[in-house]
């Protein structure tokens, strides 16, 4: 469902500055949504082409995928939000998703309070009993998610429990039926 990628590019690192028509863009890469993202802020338009590393009303995606098991993508993705902590309190967001929306900072703090509250949230979960991805769907999600949405709950319900897990937060053991299930490091 997704078009063929070019056979070849030019990739943009971050800190690197394009210029486009009469305007400077700087680029800032982006972790954990994206095994790498690029978002482009123009200070003298005062807009940052923010892409799904900052949505207006939503979280983006973080999941650990297939291609990168043992991966802790949320650390990445809360680290990237601070490449944004610094520009311009009146910086205009154009997001992929939603409408564009000025209070970047603010947006910021929120997606970090809302990822600190799925992080305790795990762990209180985890506390109770072992818990696999599955076990936190119901605590982290709304209920009734179609298949497109449990396949997104799934790789973030990995990414919270890989976050504590490698933060030494929680320990993580292999069930006999192949299943990976956490605890809390300390006993509970």
């Amino acid at each position: 469902m997704v078009p063929a990628v070019p056979d070849q590019y030019r990739r943009l690192l971050d800190g690197d500055v394009l210029r486009i028509g009469d305007h400077d863009w700087r680029c800032i890469s982006g972790y954990g949504h994206a095994p790498e993202h690029m978002a482009l802020y123009s200070e003298g338009l005062g807009l940052l082409i923010s892409g799904d590393m900052v949505l207006p009303r939503i979280s983006t995606n973080v999941s650990v995928i297939d291609l990168e098991p043992e991966a802790n993508p949320l650390a990445l993705y809360l680290q990237s939000l601070g490449r944004y902590e610094g520009l311009g309190a009146d910086t205009l967001v154009l997001p992929s998703h939603g409408r564009p929306f000025k209070g970047l900072q603010r947006r910021i703090a929120q997606l970090r309070e809302h990822h600190q509250d799925r992080l305790a949230d795990t762990l209180r979960r985890c506390a109770q009993s072992p818990a696999c991805a599955a076990d936190l769907l119901t605590v982290l999600f709304r209920p009734n998610l179609d298949l497109h949405q449990t396949t997104f709950a799934m790789g973030e319900a990995v990414a919270h429990l890989h976050a504590l897990w490698h933060r030494g937060e929680l320990l993580r053991t292999k069930g006999a039926d192949g299943v990976w299930r956490f605890s809390p490091a300390s006993g509970g």
